[in-house]
């Protein structure tokens, strides 16, 4: 049984690129949803889609941070209890930010994947896109790299060869909603 309390809270799902936060995300959704857990999700990336990135933030970290007040606010105060956010926060300053953003105790949980799995992943979701693929395939190890240093996580959720679903439920427990 998820916690259905009237305290707040959310979590970020974080990890390299393929890793699947967004399909977590949502399945994370479908199970607050299942338990009558008021509730929110949030895909940071569609925050902060907007082309072009002003000069000096090239991730268009600004407009995201402006979005993520707003929708925040606006899921809280609709009654949402908990927010499922699904993104990256490279170091502690973007979990800070990340944090005040939202305005309730943010929880990380990053989604662990081998990243020869994730390369499989990437090259399924880029078919057709050799650009792409070759950004996504360098960036993931990269990222990787990055958040093994930054330590940000509270958490973590091995997602290499389970289910969404199950990966859904680990990350409940993981983060003390089930």
């Amino acid at each position: 049984m998820i916690d259905s309390s009237r305290t707040r809270a959310a979590v970020l799902l974080t990890g390299t690129v393929g890793v699947g936060k967004t399909s977590v995300a949502d399945a994370v959704g479908d199970r607050l949803a299942e338990a009558g857990v008021p509730h929110g999700v949030v895909d940071l990336d569609r925050l902060c889609q907007v082309w072009p990135a002003p000069e000096g933030d090239p991730f268009n970290s600004r407009a995201l941070l402006r979005n993520l007040r707003a929708v925040a606010v606006t899921y809280l105060d609709g009654g949402a209890r908990r927010l499922v956010l699904a993104g990256v926060a490279e170091d502690q300053g973007e979990v800070r930010e990340l944090t005040e953003a939202v305005g309730v105790p943010l929880t990380v949980c990053r989604l662990e994947v081998e990243l020869a799995v994730v390369h499989d992943r990437l090259r399924a979701r880029h078919a057709g896109d050799p650009a792409g693929l070759r950004w996504h395939l360098d960036r993931s190890g990269e990222l990787a790299g990055i958040l093994d240093a930054a330590q940000v996580a509270d958490c973590s959720v091995d997602a290499t060869h389970r289910p969404v679903a199950e990966v859904a439920e680990a990350v409940l427990r993981a983060v003390g909603w089930a």
